[in-house]
């Protein structure tokens, strides 16, 4: 079988040059190749079962300040320069934008200072029929864990190697590939007449580094036994701990701030703060492109700009925003290797750790809550407040008490990255944006 690596690339050139072919002034091309594998069982049976390759190839065609972007799956020659003239034809109906345009700097060769380890060949070497039955081993464990786990919504073990090639008409050329293993599990404890699901999933590189599938099963059983007895709490303003998958979420929303393109459009309570102060010292944000095993990591971003590392909060102050080429321009900043589909993405965001567990947040924490999962949406990134409905539990005199749930927290952003009195060392590279678990000192529990 041909390299997925060298297909990719070979058919990213022949787009281009299409595209010039056309009428177009610049262009890129991006053509990914993926291979998947999914699997998902439930109690006995394996409920669902999937192997693909997929081919698809993304253009972008500029006639002078004018852009089109258009997608296909037809990577036929004869679909490719459809494609192209589709793509060139586009862009004459679009108005001019003085942004628009390639970057005026690309990554050389698309050649990284080090192996990023964005493969592992544990991936490739690991046989369907053994991927299956640690899918049927995950939803026996649940079940065997407690007599209180009644059912599932199901065990799932999944893989990918993904080869994406990326050509333009400024001369840049880049390859790269990434595998990347899933394992998750949701047992479903019986609570009286009510259900409680405990989620729980795990991502890596290879199956080396991810968390074993009998960790994984049992982590989510804890999580659904957790939240049985769960009741309302009472309205309170108290330190509020985020468990570190919850973090990370509260983590993407800072995030979505820190995009460029959301400072752009006035849609960032972060606008025009570049420099000032927005959290107390201990919150240092990263986003690093580079870091190696991490699943965001690449040489080169969306549209071939070399990656790196950006240090985007030091010490409670912002020090730059996220941008590609084009949002970059828009608001007078370079680009920090952050494109991604056509905007801007993370590549590895994380808050840096402190030290201790998660327990040890709990120990220390006399009276206060923490949340196990949020419920919802209503964050509002332009004004920065922040609002969810949560589950968790209730600690008090350093220990937990109770499951509550039915409750919401709120505050805005800014006041929680102020207050954050304890940063747990807890970090796991399981995601593109990931965070430890930490303690806001004070936050609004909206119960009884």
């Amino acid at each position: 079988m041909a390299d997925p690596r060298d297909e990719a690339l070979a058919l990213a050139e022949s787009a281009i040059a299409l595209i010039a072919e056309a009428g177009a002034s610049d262009a890129d091309a991006t053509v990914t190749v993926a291979d998947r594998f999914s699997c998902e069982a439930r109690d006995l049976e394996v409920t669902k079962l999937e192997r693909s390759r997929g081919r698809s190839l993304h253009v972008r065609a500029f006639v002078g300040k004018r852009r089109a972007t258009l997608a296909t799956s037809d990577l036929s020659r004869e679909g490719i320069a459809a494609l192209a003239k589709r793509a060139v034809a586009a862009a004459a109906f679009v108005g001019e934008d003085p942004h628009a345009g390639l970057p005026d700097e690309i990554a050389p060769d698309g050649v990284c200072d080090h192996d990023l380890l964005t493969v592992s060949p544990d991936v490739a070497e690991r046989g369907d029929e053994e991927k299956i039955e640690e899918a049927l081993a995950m939803e026996r464990a649940v079940r065997e864990a407690d007599a209180r786990i009644g059912n599932s919504d199901g065990s799932r073990v999944r893989d990918s190697l993904v080869s994406w090639g990326l050509a333009n008409t400024r001369g840049f050329r880049g390859v790269t590939q990434g595998s990347q293993v899933s394992r998750a599990a949701a047992p479903v404890a019986v609570d009286g007449d009510d259900k409680r699901i405990g989620h729980y999933g795990t991502a890596a590189r290879g199956w080396s580094t991810a968390e074993s599938a009998e960790a994984v099963s049992l982590h989510a059983v804890h999580r659904a036994l957790a939240l049985i007895g769960a009741r309302k709490p009472a309205t309170m303003r108290v330190p509020v701990i985020f468990e570190r998958d919850v973090a990370a979420a509260v983590l993407g929303d800072v995030f979505s701030a820190l995009s460029a393109a959301n400072v752009a459009i006035g849609n960032s309570w972060l606008a025009d703060r570049v420099g000032k102060r927005i959290g107390n010292e201990r919150v240092t944000i990263v986003d690093d492109g580079r870091l190696r095993g991490g699943l965001g990591s690449s040489p080169f971003d969306g549209e071939g700009v070399a990656t790196r590392e950006t240090t985007v909060v030091r010490n409670g102050v912002l020090e730059t925003y996220l941008s590609d080429t084009y949002w970059g321009r828009r608001i007078g900043m370079a680009s920090t290797g952050n494109a991604s589909n056509g905007s801007v993405g993370a590549n590895n965001l994380y808050l840096v750790p402190g030290g201790g567990t998660l327990d040890d947040l709990v120990a220390s924490t006399e009276r206060g809550v923490l949340v196990l999962d949020t419920i919802g949406f209503a964050t509002e990134y332009a004004s920065g407040l922040y609002s969810r409905g949560a589950r968790g539990i209730y600690i008090e005199n350093g220990a937990p008490q109770y499951a509550i749930d039915e409750f919401t927290i709120a505050s805005t952003f800014e006041e929680m990255l102020g207050a954050v009195d304890g940063i747990a060392g807890d970090l796991r590279f399981d995601g593109t944006i990931v965070s430890p678990s930490f303690r806001v000192a004070e936050m609004t529990i909206s119960g009884t």
